[in-house]
């Protein structure tokens, strides 16, 4: 539910199908930020093939990381793709930490990265490279022009393992059968 303003912070930004720009098809991304400022959020359903966590904690000077095959490296935007964002549980809170909502938090930082590393780190996270970001009023523009539709985020959304899943269950939480969505207005 969108606050008293109309922004849409701590919710789940769905992409139609018609939505012209490849990096974002069939993506869900979760809003962290949203004011008169602009908007930030991270896409919670595209992973990146070219780095495993062990890889990019090595660049990072993380020595002697596990292999940990529960956590996976995502596409979070085309925004400063060489950054690192996780998005996760509120229990784990640093000075650092952005409390988004109810249930989820983010952290930029590297400390987040070693926790996770060592299993001292949130129960649940999503580590993303990039961001998704908006100029004041361009994603207001974009829902007009129905680009994009918004729904609640949930935990089973934001942070599920079965990346493929994330998109048709989003438009089916909103009460839409995906298979109906079709590219062509009025060709459905």
């Amino acid at each position: 539910m969108s606050d008293e303003n109309g922004y849409l912070e701590g919710q789940l930004l769905i992409a139609m199908p018609s939505m012209s720009d490849p990096r974002f098809e069939r993506t869900v991304i979760y809003l962290c930020a949203h004011s008169s400022s602009g908007a930030m959020g991270l896409v919670v359903n595209k992973p990146l093939e070219n780095i495993t966590f062990p890889e990019l904690t090595g660049q990072l000077g993380i020595e002697d990381v596990p292999e940990r095959s529960d956590i996976r490296v995502q596409f979070g935007g085309p925004v400063e793709t060489g950054r690192g964002f996780v998005l996760h549980s509120p229990d784990y809170a640093r000075e650092a930490t952005a409390i988004v909502g109810d249930e989820v938090a983010l952290t930029a930082t590297v400390d987040v990265l070693r926790a996770l590393a060592t299993g001292e780190g949130p129960n649940r996270a999503i580590l993303a490279l990039g961001y998704a970001g908006w100029a004041p009023g361009q994603l207001e523009d974009e829902i007009q022009r129905n680009g994009w539709l918004h729904s609640e985020a949930d935990n089973d959304l934001v942070f599920g393992e079965e990346l493929e899943k994330k998109w048709p269950n989003a438009v089916s939480k909103l009460g839409i059968d995906p298979s109906l969505l079709s590219l062509d207005a009025g060709h459905a």
